[in-house]
């Protein structure tokens, strides 16, 4: 009995552990898009005849729309599961990712990356309450949370450096394409590895406070 127990408990730690590698290659696809894309902005320039104030707006596409939709997203989930809207974001990220390498003009640019920050604004919230939820024991929990934001900081750390050598190799799509198949493995990965979980007692749905959070980091 003993050994059935301690294998279960061997089982379940592997799985956790696998969780978290999911969550922490995702979020660092979403750290990495913040910085891969300056190295390619002159690239960029000279293949689509930008203006600095489109280059200005393919940038912050990506950051507003990211920011005034983070806290819903995140309340979503807690409300619906945060499996699905990890999942979803997924979908979206890679699915923007893929509309951003094939872009012909700024203004397609543009919206691509818009597309892009949905997606990341349901990853990110979903990827530390998962966690939590994976990891119950405190000194789990600690570790887990210590690899989580080290992931973030590597992204940004790592992204000028990964965008040098695609651009060197490939041309600008490529900072762009190299998130799909990450988006894809993370998807099946997340189907088979990341357990659903959703607030025991989630509170009403406020649709008008959605709007005015959205709105408010928007704009600002």
């Amino acid at each position: 009995m003993t050994a059935v127990t301690e294998m279960r408990s061997r089982k379940g730690a592997e799985r956790r552990w696998a969780s978290l590698t999911v969550l922490c290659v995702t979020l660092l696809l979403i750290s990495l898009d913040n910085t891969i894309l300056n190295v390619a902005l002159p690239s960029v320039l000279r293949s689509l005849s930008a203006t600095s104030s489109q280059l200005q707006w393919i940038v912050d596409a990506y950051a507003i729309t990211f920011a005034g939709l983070l806290l819903s997203f995140g309340a979503l989930g807690d409300r619906i599961g945060r499996k699905w809207v990890f999942m979803a974001g997924l979908v979206v990220f890679g699915g923007g990712s893929a509309l951003a390498a094939w872009s012909a003009t700024p203004d397609r640019l543009t919206a691509a990356r818009a597309v892009m920050g949905v997606g990341a604004a349901a990853l990110m919230p979903c990827t530390l309450s998962i966690l939590t939820n994976v990891f119950t024991a405190d000194e789990e929990r600690a570790r887990a949370i210590g690899i989580w934001s080290g992931t973030a900081g590597l992204g940004v750390a790592i992204g000028p450096i990964l965008g040098g050598f695609l651009l060197v190799h490939y041309w600008w799509g490529a900072v762009f394409l190299i998130n799909v198949p990450i988006a894809i493995a993370g998807l099946i990965a997340s189907a088979f590895l990341v357990p659903n979980s959703k607030s025991p007692n989630p509170r009403r749905a406020d649709p008008i406070g959605a709007v005015l959070s959205m709105l408010g980091l928007g704009m600002l």
